[in-house]
């Protein structure tokens, strides 16, 4: 059976966000769920130390760290700690960043207009 936007995810199988990516030493992982013109889901595993240095992306991205500790930098505020089970959001044409405290993992949604 297979779905008409999402990719490399069983269906019809209930299913553990933090065991559909693996860690892998010194890098950053990612599995694509789904990748169209107005949304995308990815699952990403951090290393410790691993970061994503300032970009950003034309859509809103929403961050919900499924294991782990991050920190995030979004425009000009403060460092935030986001820590597992918790979500934090980015606005769209924000610049923001990441450094991995500790190993993690999230899904990060970004949604166009």
């Amino acid at each position: 059976m297979n779905t008409k936007f999402f990719k490399n995810i069983e269906v019809a199988k209930a299913l553990g966000l933090k065991e559909e990516v693996l860690y892998v030493e010194n890098q950053v992982v990612s599995k694509t769920l789904t990748q169209t013109n107005n949304v995308s889901i990815t699952l990403f595993a951090f290393d410790k130390g691993e970061e994503i240095s300032t970009h950003s992306a034309p859509g809103d991205a929403l961050v919900y760290v499924t294991e782990g500790q991050v920190t995030i930098t979004i425009g000009n505020n403060d460092p935030v700690i986001v820590n597992e089970g918790e979500i934090i959001l980015m606005p769209a044409n924000t610049p923001h960043g990441l450094v991995a405290n500790e190993r993690f993992k999230m899904m990060l949604v970004i949604v166009n207009g």
